[in-house]
């Protein structure tokens, strides 16, 4: 019986599940909005499937491949054109925010200095280029823009900001004596191999692409279908003063109360840019929208506890503040903007 429980709830936690569970709920509570909740719904979805189809492409290129690879020469050289390289290739790098995990762990293991390896750990998680096209499908080329200017700053901002402290006598040893793995099943990238532009040339490299496009497209379709489910929701029942009310308006109160909440509150970055649509069409401000996204990006949970168990508490509490700091200033910035 336990583990027949056990599939119950896997089985409801699925996106599509608890879609469509919504889905049935709005038809049996609201019959009179439900044909407009799904038409939402559909036309959302619809409108973003170029993206999908781009950004799983690009993705399966970049694995099948091997370009993750050329991540690891950042590490190398002087620590100022490390912390620069670093801010910048975490804006390009295919790694999810659990995969990111193991990577850093072998970097820090490796000796690279806790300054470069901090800025691509900031960055890493807020912007790639599938998660670029989605939220320009979703909230315009501006905000994706702006969103990943800020990727790049929080890293460039975390990595120097580490430097500084290092160069004070801190951080001396960042590790903890336990090694960790991915926290959601992501085996670490290879590191040393070269890439192979011309994939198609070998049967290995032919087959990941095919696993990737697949594995990510489901994974897309799903997530979104679920965003666009909660986004429809929020404009037809959340009233739009609740929204302003909270976090609208000018001002650096409601960009730091978004950033507060979006750090529990945790959206993957397939899934928040429709469901802040949503938040903005009801009174959200740009500002607070930006700040809500790259704060809970930096605040996975699942990423976290992987965090907490590679790295010293002094360390983790470093990283939160940096982002959250981090996040708050973003905000700010493309407010005033």
């Amino acid at each position: 019986m336990p583990g027949a429980l056990r599939v119950a709830l896997d089985w409801l936690q699925s996106p599509w599940i608890i879609g469509l569970l919504i889905l049935a709920a709005v038809a049996l509570i609201d019959p009179d909005n439900f044909r407009s909740v799904v038409a939402f719904t559909a036309r959302a979805l619809a409108s973003t499937s170029k993206y999908i189809l781009f950004a799983v492409t690009l993705l399966a290129f970049l694995k099948a491949t091997g370009a993750e690879a050329m991540v690891a020469r950042a590490f190398v050289g002087r620590e100022v054109r490390m912390i620069f390289f670093a801010a910048l290739l975490g804006g390009l790098a295919p790694f999810c925010s659990c995969e990111v995990i193991p990577f850093i762990a072998g970097l820090l293991a490796l000796g690279a200095p806790l300054s470069a390896v901090m800025a691509f750990w900031l960055s890493s998680p807020l912007i790639d280029p599938p998660t670029l096209l989605i939220t320009a499908a979703a909230l315009g080329w501006p905000f994706a823009i702006a969103k990943a200017v800020s990727a790049v700053s929080l890293g460039l901002f975390g990595g120097f900001v580490i430097k500084a402290l290092r160069s004070g006598g801190l951080f001396a040893q960042p590790l903890r004596k336990a090694p960790v793995k991915s926290c959601c099943g992501c085996g670490p990238s290879k590191t040393d191999e070269r890439p192979n532009w011309r994939f198609w040339q070998e049967e290995d490299r032919r087959a990941t692409f095919r696993r990737e496009f697949l594995t990510n497209g489901l994974f897309l379709l799903k997530w979104l279908a679920f965003a666009y489910v909660l986004e429809s929701l929020l404009v037809h029942y959340v009233r739009p003063e609740w929204i302003a009310a909270l976090v609208g308006g000018d001002g650096i109160v409601p960009i730091a109360i978004a950033a507060v909440v979006g750090m529990p509150a945790y959206l993957n970055s397939y899934v928040a840019p429709p469901l802040l649509a949503g938040l903005m069409t009801q009174g959200m401000s740009a500002g607070a929208a930006l700040a809500f996204m790259i704060a809970g990006a930096v605040s996975s949970i699942p990423a976290m506890a992987a965090v907490w168990s590679l790295v010293k508490p002094r360390v983790f509490a470093t990283y939160l503040a940096l982002g959250v700091s981090g996040a708050i200033l973003s905000g700010v910035v493309f407010q005033m903007l």
